[in-house]
């Protein structure tokens, strides 16, 4: 069988995830796949190492670059299915070319809808774009992977797609990358970014209004009170101005990701609230990095309002790092039942709840069984079982 695989994202510099999950998979694929033939497609490139790399997985992997500046998808993409004798395309982010070989059988991955579900969060090219392609192209694949249930839950509501049609199959993460770091090495490289262990909250992840960071800040704001004067503050609602009696100076909110749309708001809002210093975003970490963060932060704090699968959450629990994320959409499902302890979950509308969980995971016995059953947890993800069930998937198509 040969298996075409759209590795445009894959190699994009400053991964993050729908590039990550193409880039871990696909490397995952080949180590495990010896069997198919795959053709790996590429964007233009001027990194040559690149193409040296794919290639230096698996002898049974052809890379091409489609030399296609605009409409890569539908223009450069669509051509080579005529060209190529493929049995398969496989797009692991969303978009199949609407002009496609007649017969030829087709794969997509879908992360979430969360353009359905949260359209003002959303630039409207993006709603436009996203909206027709997911009801015009998901009800033509031949199969849908989901990363999640609750991401199919949403195709057959939402889009109408036949839930005999799509396969979950969860992501994985980096077990070689994310580990616990302790010591010298966890101090030193906290130093970099100015920060020590066990003096922040950590969020990771795009700055976005979908990520709910200003009910964080908020939640943070108050949480920075003390004893009577944060019950006030939550009463009053006062945490908007106030800035003193602050509990503990040295606590600080630490917010590591890239700059997303409609951020101004959020990078505005600690100095508002008379915390500025109390807050500090980093920008984009390196993958690299993010253990050393995981593993000296207080907890986790992810009360996002949508995700389709959530993969802070695993590589946090990788590290030993308590999580506190939102009760609804597919987090419950990635993070492991409430009852197993394995994180605090908010609800992620209300600032009072997302307070009530920082003081609760700040709780030494309750942060030690968090981190236990987050190790427990993990244990159920993998890239290597995410191949497995996606190559699963190609093969099933042959039947």
């Amino acid at each position: 069988m040969v298996i075409g695989f759209d590795g445009s994202r894959a190699f994009q510099e400053g991964r993050t995830g729908t590039e990550n999950y193409s880039y871990q998979l696909l490397k995952s694929l080949l180590g495990l796949d010896s069997k198919n033939k795959y053709i790996v497609y590429l964007s233009p490139t001027k990194n040559n190492t690149i193409v040296t790399n794919i290639v230096g997985w698996a002898k049974n992997v052809e890379v091409k670059v489609i030399n296609w500046l605009r409409l890569w998808t539908q223009g450069g993409l669509a051509v080579q299915t005529f060209r190529d004798k493929l049995d398969v395309l496989f797009v692991p982010a969303h978009t199949l070319p609407v002009i496609r070989r007649p017969g030829l059988r087709t794969v997509v991955t879908v992360h979430d809808l969360g353009s359905e579900y949260l359209p003002s969060m959303h630039q409207l090219k993006q709603r436009l774009y996203l909206g027709f392609m997911q009801r015009r192209q998901l009800k033509t694949a031949t199969r849908i992977i989901a990363v999640s249930k609750a991401t199919k839950d949403d195709l057959v509501k939402r889009v109408g797609i036949d839930p005999e049609k799509v396969n979950v199959v969860y992501e994985g993460y980096d077990k070689d990358l994310f580990n616990p770091v302790k010591g010298d090495i966890l101090v030193n490289s906290l130093r970099q970014y100015g920060l020590k262990s066990e003096e922040y909250f950590l969020f990771v992840g795009t700055v976005q209004p979908r990520k709910n960071l200003e009910r964080l800040i908020e939640a943070f704001s108050v949480f920075c009170h003390s004893g009577a004067k944060r019950s006030e503050a939550i009463e009053s609602r006062s945490y908007r101005s106030a800035k003193a009696f602050l509990q503990d100076d040295k606590l600080k909110l630490v917010i590591a990701g890239s700059k997303g749309w409609l951020s101004d708001e959020i990078y505005e809002l600690p100095k508002k609230l008379g915390i500025e210093e109390k807050v500090k975003f980093l920008g984009y970490v390196p993958d690299e990095d993010l253990p050393s963060l995981y593993s000296g932060a207080v907890a986790l704090t992810f009360p996002s309002l949508f995700e389709g699968f959530g993969l802070p959450i695993l590589e946090a629990q990788a590290c030993g790092c308590p999580v506190l994320t939102s009760n609804i959409s597919s987090m419950p499902e990635v993070a492991g039942p409430a009852s197993a302890g394995g994180a605090v979950y908010v609800d992620p509308y209300s600032i009072d709840d997302i307070v009530k969980g920082m003081e609760r995971i700040e709780n030494g016995e309750l942060r030690m069984e968090n981190v236990k059953q987050g190790f427990e947890n993990v244990k159920r993800f993998s890239w290597e079982k995410c191949a497995a069930q996606t190559l699963e998937v190609f093969e099933n198509l042959k039947q």
